[in-house]
């Protein structure tokens, strides 16, 4: 997949999840829950409808995710943390204290509470899904996205932290730009088409502005920054 095809995949899904306090995106018998967190950032739940246990991406506000665990009816089991980031792995503490034993999944050594260090190519389940870890070192050494399909069905979602944005990616905070590519061309957009990719924070706006001051006369990247404002 070329990356442009993968940057509209994003826009599909991306563009304007911030003017919800909370939201649904519906996969058959998975669910994905959306929670905004501090300014920009996104939390969210994935639940497994048929068991109604589910995991969290990388949730910097605990009493929110409390919240939306009790508001659902749903069985934490699983943390999945992107990378080490306060703003990514600052709540994870506070939510094991809070809630017991869980397993903390990441990439990084330096997640707080983590039980299960994970590569690329790692696979565990969230009740009936699939959570296959991806290896995508550039923002960090040991960034994480998680791919999680349902067995049953062919559609998919993929959690990509602060490597993939809509219109944009991470900075290169202890990677380089060859690593990018390779997280974004050959990982990431090699993922199948109707995959929905959830990012880790609504940059959605300045992305495109900054798209826009490159390439001034693309008239689909001005219709994208008007519907995102």
């Amino acid at each position: 997949m070329r990356l442009g095809n993968l940057i509209q995949k994003v826009n599909k899904v991306g563009i304007g999840l911030a003017r919800f306090s909370s939201n649904f995106t519906q996969v058959l018998k998975m669910k994905v829950k959306i929670l905004p967190a501090l300014e920009d950032n996104y939390m969210y739940l994935i639940i497994d409808e048929a068991t109604k246990q589910c995991a969290v991406v990388d949730p910097v506000e605990p009493d929110k995710v409390e919240a939306a665990l009790i508001d659902e009816g749903v069985n934490l089991t699983t943390v999945l943390t992107t990378h080490h980031h306060w703003d990514h792995a600052g709540g994870n503490e506070q939510l094991i204290k809070s809630l017991g034993s869980k397993e903390v999944v990441g990439g990084d050594t330096r997640i707080g509470a983590l039980t299960r260090k994970v590569t690329h190519g790692d696979e565990l389940k969230i009740g009936n899904l699939n959570v296959k870890c991806l290896f995508t070192p550039c923002h960090t050494a040991g960034h994480i996205c998680y791919y999680v399909t349902n067995p049953n069905d062919s559609e998919s979602a993929v959690f990509t932290g602060d490597t993939l944005f809509v219109a944009g990616c991470g900075k290169f905070f202890e990677g380089t730009p060859d690593q990018m590519y390779k997280a974004l061309v050959e990982i990431l957009g090699t993922l199948p088409p109707e995959t929905k990719v959830y990012c880790g924070h609504e940059y959605t706006v300045n992305n495109l502005k900054f798209a826009e001051s490159v390439e001034p006369n693309n008239k689909q990247l001005i219709s994208k920054l008007e519907l995102a404002k």
